[in-house]
C-alpha cells in the first residue's frame, strides 16, 4: 500500500509539473528535460508512469474528468446539474484540471488528440441524459446527442468567458443561469421544481467533494513510512 501511495503522488506531481511547464511554453517547446527538472524526479520515474511528451499531454487531457463517481440521485438530471457544479469548482481550485483545459485549446498541440476530453464530456453528458429519457424525465420530442453537445459546447464556452473577464470567480453563478435555461427545455414540468440548481448545493458539493479528496490524500500519507 505505501508503494502504490507513493506511486499515486509521484504521478500527481509529474502531471502538475508538466501541466505547469506546458502552460508555460506551449506543448511543442517543452521538452520532457524541462519536467523531470520540474518535478524533481528522475527519467526512470517519469517514464515508469508515461512513454512519451504525447502520452503526458494525455494524462493532463484527462485530468478532466471527474476522479470520483458522483452520488446517484433520485432525478437522473440532478446527476446533470452536479456534474456542472463539480467541474466548475475544480476549474476554480484545481491547477491541473485548468491546465488540462488550457491544452485542450493549445492549437500547437498538433500531435495530441486534443478534442479527447471533449467527447468524453458530451458522452457523460449524453449518458445522464440517456438513463434520464428512459425513465420519463425529459421531453420526447429532445434529441440526447444534440442536447449534451448542447451543453457541453455551452458549458466550454461560458468557463472560457469567466477565465478571460475574472479568473473564474464568478463561474459558479454562471453554470447556474445556463442550467436554468438548458433545463427548462428538456425537462418533464413535473420533474422541473424537484430540481436544486442554487448555488447552495454547488458549494455543499464542493465541500463534500474537497473533503472527501483530503481524506483520499491522508490515506494516502498513513499509507507512506515516516
Amino acid at each position: 500500500m505505501a508503494q502504490q501511495a507513493r506511486a499515486i503522488r509521484t504521478r500527481r506531481v509529474i502531471l502538475e509539473s508538466a501541466a505547469a511547464v506546458f502552460a508555460e511554453r506551449g506543448y511543442e517547446r517543452t521538452t520532457i528535460g524541462e519536467i523531470l527538472v520540474r518535478a524533481g524526479v528522475t527519467k526512470g520515474a517519469l517514464y515508469f508512469h508515461f512513454a512519451s511528451k504525447e502520452d503526458l499531454a494525455l494524462g493532463v487531457l484527462d485530468a478532466q474528468l471527474l476522479d470520483e463517481p458522483l452520488t446517484p440521485q433520485d432525478i437522473k438530471l440532478q446527476e446533470l446539474v452536479d456534474q456542472g457544479f463539480l467541474l466548475a469548482h475544480r476549474l476554480q481550485r484545481d491547477p491541473l484540471v485548468r491546465a488540462s483545459v488550457a491544452l485542450a485549446l493549445d492549437s500547437g498541440a498538433t500531435s495530441v488528440d486534443r478534442a479527447a476530453p471533449f467527447r468524453a464530456w458530451i458522452d457523460q453528458v449524453s449518458e445522464v441524459l440517456t438513463v434520464a429519457k428512459a425513465r420519463g424525465e425529459i421531453l420526447l420530442h429532445v434529441n440526447v446527442t444534440d442536447t449534451a453537445e448542447l451543453f457541453s459546447g455551452a458549458f466550454a464556452g461560458i468557463q472560457t468567458m469567466s477565465q478571460i473577464l475574472c479568473e473564474r470567480n464568478d463561474l459558479t453563478h454562471r453554470v447556474v443561469v445556463l442550467l436554468q435555461h438548458v433545463l427548462p427545455s428538456i425537462c418533464t414540468p413535473a420533474l422541473l421544481t424537484g430540481l436544486d440548481m442554487s448555488e447552495g448545493r454547488a458549494r455543499q458539493l464542493a465541500l463534500d467533494y474537497d473533503a472527501s479528496r483530503l481524506r483520499r490524500e491522508e490515506g494516502n500519507l498513513a499509507d507512506t513510512p515516516g
